[in-house]
């Protein structure tokens, strides 16, 4: 049997879930493959249906699912709280989504006269891919695992999935698919509409299963290189949608430090703590300019840090990897620890730590992600410092802005060097905290994420989704959406957007 621990209190314990083994695991996907034949037929009004039934059974669950995640993740009952309210509210999104119908593209262009002769009819739009595999991430045990945005961007799109739990939080997994799978039945949904693995090889074995279509994965730089592997080894390599690596770079003009030193320091140190450093939006690196405005949010930010205590890690992969990545940091990144906080106890505890380094001194070795408490703090003179800085670093999901009342061009420059680096710019705010909506982008170029796609907001499924077109088709076989006399959803006809009567 697998085991779970506590990080909190370093105490392991065996679990009943058992590895998958290879003949299980291809059963699963098999079956995944016979859901999806029901599922891609499907309207979009009773998938909509389903959504809503399966935020409705996590709500049936709610205080034994966060009571467990509690004791595999110690992130704490409120925080968990507002994760799963998170992960039902994508769930609900994602049915809104279904009934507006803007996500499915649908384009008519009628026979004619063009300019390149006479064109015949097409009528495009988007269809499900199939059976989806999503890997679950350590630091968000609801909203991206089991019961996360890729889960529910995948079955809105029509596609089934199929999950590999994560073994950080094995039984909340295990739950949170029990309380899902338990509403979908009641709902009409297929067996194999959503499916689960366990293990290490069981995740290597699904990837390579010619049943399975797409990968979603959030996770390390590592992982996702080696499921990328075995994708590349498939004789039919499929689509790998990776949220991966982020350093989140957040700068701070003279300006900014100057009119707001306290907020900027007590906003800055919440959001490289929240959760124990351990969100892919944290803020890993400060420019903070030279001068007694700089040096005030630096001393701010130093104080906060050593009379912080220790902060509990998910697991003792991380704990390890911080620990080494803290000593490449300051060995070979030129960087040096200004301030640290506790780390007394049991469990997996980090201490929040506060490192200074120079622009000049700023290189590729100081611009590694610490997975954790952590952040490093760049003092610079120019903004000429800043930009060569960036050109070093790698793309993140995120960068941040903090300007002045006053300072409209610099904030342009700012934004055009770092606009082609990142999927998000905050100004004058944090990147910790992601807002589930239709504008939201949660991506970015590699190392940040390995496709031009998000994993948070509507657009989410799109990744699940590929293009139709039909041309000079019989009405019989047009899918509703795209038949002339179909008017409840946004189509663009002839180049021009039609609304719904």
């Amino acid at each position: 049997m697998l085991t779970t621990t506590n990080p909190a209190t370093g105490i392991t314990q065996e679990t009943d879930v058992r590895v998958t083994t290879d003949q299980e695991t291809a059963e699963i996907a098999e079956l995944a493959q016979r859901a999806f034949e029901f599922l891609r037929n499907s309207s979009r009004e009773w998938r909509a249906g389903l959504l809503e039934a399966m935020a409705d059974g996590l709500e049936l669950r709610r205080d034994e699912l966060v009571s467990i995640a509690n004791a595999e993740t110690g992130l704490g009952e409120g925080r968990l709280n507002g994760e799963l309210g998170r992960s039902q509210f994508q769930f609900r999104l994602f049915a809104e989504a279904l009934r507006e119908g803007s996500y499915l593209e649908a384009t008519i262009d009628h026979a004619g006269d063009t300019p390149l002769g006479h064109g015949p009819e097409l009528r495009r739009m988007l269809f499900p891919i199939g059976p989806v595999a999503v890997f679950g991430s350590s630091n968000f045990p609801f909203a991206f695992s089991v019961a996360g945005g890729d889960t529910a961007s995948a079955l809105a799109a029509g596609s089934s999935v199929v999950l590999k739990a994560h073994s950080s939080h094995l039984l909340t997994s295990k739950l949170s698919f029990e309380a899902l799978t338990t509403a979908a039945a009641d709902f009409g949904a297929p067996e194999g509409t959503m499916g689960i693995v366990y293990g290490t090889e069981a995740g290597r074995v699904l990837v390579a299963h010619p049943s399975i279509v797409a990968v979603g994965f959030t996770g390390s730089l590592g992982g996702g290189q080696a499921l990328m592997e075995i994708i590349n080894s498939r004789a039919e390599p499929i689509p790998f949608f990776g949220e991966l690596s982020s350093l989140n770079p957040l700068i701070v003009t003279a300006a900014a430090a100057s009119e707001r030193t306290a907020q900027i320091g007590e906003g800055l140190f919440g959001s490289f703590t929240l959760g124990s450093g351990q969100f892919c939006t944290k803020p890993g690196i400060v420019f903070l300019p030279e001068g007694k405005s700089g040096d005030a949010i630096l001393d701010d930010l130093s104080a906060r840090t050593t009379a912080a205590g220790g902060m509990v890690l998910l697991n003792s992969r991380i704990s390890d990897s911080l620990t080494s990545i803290l000593g490449r940091v300051t060995a070979e990144g030129n960087a040096r620890i200004i301030a640290s906080g506790g780390h007394e106890g049991a469990g997996f505890l980090a201490a929040p730590t506060l490192l200074e380094v120079t622009a000049d001194e700023f290189t590729a070795a100081t611009a590694e992600e610490a997975f954790g408490p952590v952040l490093v703090a760049v003092r610079f003179s120019s903004l000429e410092q800043v930009f060569r800085a960036v050109n070093v670093m790698p793309a993140s999901l995120t960068a941040t802005v903090h300007h002045g009342s006053d300072e409209p061009d610099l904030v342009r420059r700012l934004s055009d060097k770092l606009t082609p680096t990142v999927g998000r710019i905050v100004f004058n705010g944090f990147p910790t905290g992601v807002r589930v909506s239709w504008a939201q982008h949660h991506g970015g170029s590699w190392p940040a994420t390995n496709s031009q796609h998000t994993s948070v907001g509507v657009s989410a499924i799109r990744r699940f989704l590929r293009p139709v077109a039909f041309q000079d088709a019989l009405e019989v076989v047009l899918p509703e959406e795209l038949r002339e006399s179909y008017t409840l959803i946004p189509r663009r006809i002839d180049g021009g957007l039609v609304l719904p009567a």
